[in-house]
């Protein structure tokens, strides 16, 4: 017996690290792939709209606020304040918000082991949404929080129902199996969902502005909600890549994990917790933005591999990559009409899901 062998013997943990990791090599080409087409997406996302934009002068005005200098007497005023005030926070906005939640979807489809599950199968969107349809109706408001009250009520929402899914599936199932888990979100998803169909039916004079936040969208975001946003998604980033080795061997299964040491328990809840963040800080600016956690992990394993040090920050880019264009999609296709961008993410992200999985399939 050779000494690979020997230590995969004294420890299985190994054997699935190497499992994970075995073509991580390869994937250098494909990882610099994956940066460039983010970097094109939130170009195109800033140079294109209603108005165009010349990457020039893109640039430009860029470097001058930058810096601090005036901008080319070349460049069109009102240029400046399209680009700098509305694209930008708009396109970085739709970018960290696509990234967090197909982060989220990845940690979550690994630590339940369903290629159905996300966080809004835990009710973490349900519970943003309810959270929010009670600040829009009821017309509370905050001198402290500002325009910042919608946003933190509709997260405390969703991150409550999240762990009121965990407490009741600890207390029924003290081997927090996946199906519970998953069970109790579904159960939780739904009654939140009747609660604010109920509220939209009784309060037809907000029912307009409840759906759009069903549907999600990034008209008017602000750099403040840019800098909130990107501050947390490094956060839960940098928490999530400390378990990316249990990611891994989670996903072979509880048995497994167990079998290697791995507290299946304290691990679930902690990931769970954080997917529940990133997801929970999306929805609350931006509204409900579904297929994004679906599509983007399975499309991101196909093309790197399961190793999770390679997946999470690949779902980022990609995920915000394809959110990008995805909002993009949604201020010009009918312009100046705007599309909610739930609607559009559906659009190209069920085919594109269904496709996936056929291929997977065959």
């Amino acid at each position: 017996m050779n000494a690979k062998m020997k230590k995969a013997f004294r420890n299985p943990a190994f054997c699935i690290e190497k499992n994970m990791t075995y073509n991580s090599g390869k994937n250098t080409l494909k990882i610099i792939a994956a940066f460039i087409v983010g970097i094109i997406a939130l170009l195109m996302g800033i140079c294109l709209g209603s108005v165009n934009i010349q990457l020039t002068d893109t640039f430009s005005i860029i470097m001058a606020k930058l810096s601090g200098s005036a901008v080319k007497e070349s460049v069109d005023p009102s240029l400046i304040s399209i680009l700098w005030e509305i694209r930008i926070p708009r396109a970085l906005c739709a970018f960290f918000v696509g990234g967090a939640i197909a982060v989220s979807g990845a940690v979550i489809q690994s630590i339940l082991q369903n290629p159905l599950a996300s966080s809004y199968t835990l009710g973490v969107s349900s519970g943003a949404c309810l959270g929010a349809a009670i600040v829009i109706i009821t017309g509370i408001g905050g001198a402290f929080l500002g325009y910042f009250l919608l946003p933190a009520v509709g997260f405390g929402c969703g991150l409550l129902t999240v762990l009121l899914v965990i407490l009741v599936a600890t207390g029924l199932d003290s081997g927090f199996k996946n199906h519970t888990i998953i069970l109790f979100g579904m159960i939780f998803s739904l009654f939140v969902n009747a609660i604010m169909t109920m509220l939209s039916a009784l309060n037809k004079s907000h029912m307009q502005r409840l759906i759009l936040w069903q549907l999600g969208t990034f008209s008017g975001r602000r750099f403040a909600h840019v800098a909130v946003i990107f501050v947390c998604l490094i956060i839960g980033m940098i928490l999530i890549m400390l378990f990316h080795r249990e990611l891994d061997i989670l996903s072979f299964g509880d048995e497994e994990a167990q079998a290697v040491g791995v507290d299946n328990k304290r691990t679930k809840i902690i990931l769970l917790i954080l997917a529940s963040f990133l997801t929970g800080v999306s929805v609350c600016f931006t509204g409900v933005i579904g297929f994004v956690d679906l599509t983007i992990p399975h499309i991101v394993r196909r093309i790197y591999g399961s190793a999770h040090k390679v997946v999470v920050p690949m779902s980022l880019i990609l995920g915000g990559a394809f959110m990008t264009i995805c909002d993009l999609l949604a201020r010009t296709l009918m312009a100046p009409q705007e599309i909610p961008i739930g609607a559009i993410t559906a659009f190209v992200g069920a085919p594109f899901f269904l496709w996936v999985y056929y291929k997977r399939r065959t």
